[in-house]
C-alpha cells in the first residue's frame, strides 16, 4: 500500500458512511470516556450472561473509527481474495463495542478464508503482547471480506460463528465488501450473530434488498434464517478526529484523482456478466410459467398485474406480492444499481473535467 490507495479508500469511505462517523458532542470528556476499560464492570456484565436467555440480546454494534479504517484497508489489500482478522472490544448492555482490530496471517481464496496453525499462534501472541501496551480489551469477534458479493454469512461463516459463540461469548462476526465500498463511496459492512442451533426465529419483515451473485444465491438463501444482523454505528475520540483530518489532508489528492470506474473495472465487468446470467435464468423461468406469470413469483393474472405495474387491491395481497418478488424484478433492481453507480462515476469525472480542464474565458 505504498501509494496510499488503501488509506485513502478507508479515510474517504469512513467520511461518507451514512454520517455515522460524526460525533454527537465534541466534548473530549464525553467522547473519550468510552475508551476507558473497567475490568470490574466487564466482569459484572459477563456474570449474568443475558445473551443465553435471549438469542436476540445484542442489537447494536459501535465500531471505533481506527478499527474500521484498519479493517477496510486490510479487506482492500486482499483484492479478489478473502482476508480475515480479529476484533478487540467490550460490551455495554445490549451494545458490543469494537475498540480495535488486527489482521491475521491466513490463506484465503476467492470464496473462503481459513485460519491455520500459524494464524492461531499469531492470534494468541498478539493478544498477549497487546496487553503490555495498554490494550486491555479481549477478543470480541472476527471479521473477513466478501470481495464483490455483499455482506452476509455463508454456510462456513455460520458454522464458524456458531462454534465461537458456544465457547467464546460474547462473539461477533463482521463482513466487509471492499469492492462495493469503492463503488458506493461508503463502507459496505455488516455485523451478525447466529442463533442457537435448535432455535427457530420468528418471521420477520423482508429486509432491504441485497444484490447477490447468481453463484452465491443458494448459499445465501439456505442459511439466511440462521443469523440476524446488528445495527452498526461508529465513534472516535478527540485525538482520532484530529488524526483523521490530518489523513484526509494527506490523501484527498488520491481521492480526487481516482475514479471508481477504473479502480473497480474488473468488479464492474463481473457484475454485468452476473446480470446477464440472471436475465437468462429469469427468461427461462418466465417461459416455464407461461407468458409473464413467472415475473411475480406466482402465475396467471397475478403475474400479469405485476407486469402492468399494478398489485393486488388488498394490503395483504400487496404484502404477498412483495414477499414473492419474481426473478425479473430482482434483475431490474440489480440493473438499476449497476447503472446508477456507473452514472455516478461518470458524473464525477465530468465535474472534475469542468473544474480543472476547461479553460476559463480571458485566462491566459
Amino acid at each position: 500500500m505504498d501509494d496510499g490507495t488503501g488509506s485513502g479508500v478507508g479515510v474517504d469511505a469512513l467520511r461518507k458512511t451514512n454520517g455515522s462517523a460524526r460525533q454527537q458532542t465534541t466534548d473530549p470528556a464525553v467522547t473519550d470516556a468510552v475508551f476507558k476499560f473497567d475490568n470490574a464492570e466487564q466482569q459484572r456484565a459477563m456474570q449474568g450472561r443475558p445473551w443465553t436467555k435471549d438469542p436476540h440480546y445484542f442489537k447494536k454494534v459501535r465500531i471505533s473509527a481506527v478499527a474500521l479504517i484498519k479493517m477496510v484497508m486490510h479487506a482492500r489489500s486482499g483484492g479478489a481474495l478473502e482476508v480475515m482478522g480479529l476484533m478487540q472490544g467490550k460490551v455495554n448492555g445490549d451494545t458490543m463495542l469494537v475498540m480495535d482490530s488486527f489482521a491475521l496471517p491466513v490463506e484465503g481464496t476467492e470464496t473462503r478464508v481459513n485460519a491455520q496453525a500459524e494464524g492461531y499462534e499469531y492470534m494468541v501472541q498478539y493478544l498477549d503482547k497487546v496487553k503490555e501496551v495498554g490494550r486491555l480489551e479481549n477478543a470480541i469477534g472476527w471479521y473477513h471480506s466478501h470481495p464483490g458479493y455483499g455482506c452476509w454469512l455463508s454456510g462456513i461463516d455460520v458454522s464458524t460463528q456458531m462454534l465461537n459463540q458456544q465457547f467464546q461469548e460474547p462473539w461477533l462476526a463482521v463482513v466487509i465488501d471492499p469492492n462495493r465500498t469503492i463503488s458506493s463511496g461508503k463502507v459496505e459492512i455488516g455485523a451478525f450473530r447466529t442463533y442457537p442451533k435448535d432455535y427457530r426465529p420468528p418471521d420477520e419483515p423482508t429486509s432491504e434488498y441485497q444484490s447477490i451473485p447468481l453463484s452465491k444465491i443458494e448459499d445465501f438463501g439456505v442459511h439466511v434464517k440462521s443469523y440476524y444482523q446488528l445495527e452498526i454505528s461508529t465513534f472516535k475520540s478527540s485525538l482520532d478526529a484530529h488524526l483523521l483530518d490530518l489523513l484526509w489532508n494527506k490523501y484527498w489528492v488520491n481521492t480526487l484523482s481516482s475514479s471508481p470506474l477504473i479502480t473497480n473495472r474488473p468488479f464492474r465487468s463481473r457484475q454485468i456478466l452476473d446480470l446477464a446470467e440472471k436475465l437468462e435464468q429469469a427468461e427461462s423461468s418466465i417461459s416455464q410459467h407461461g407468458g409473464f406469470g413467472g415475473m411475480g413469483g406466482g402465475g396467471g393474472s397475478r403475474g400479469g398485474a405485476m407486469y402492468a405495474g399494478g398489485a393486488s387491491s388488498s394490503s395483504a395481497g400487496e404484502s404477498k406480492e412483495k414477499k414473492e418478488e419474481g426473478p425479473l424484478a430482482k434483475v431490474n433492481k440489480d440493473s438499476f444499481k449497476i447503472t446508477s453507480e456507473a452514472a455516478h462515476g461518470l458524473i464525477s469525472q465530468m465535474l472534475k473535467d469542468v473544474l480543472f480542464n476547461t479553460a476559463v474565458a480571458g485566462r491566459e
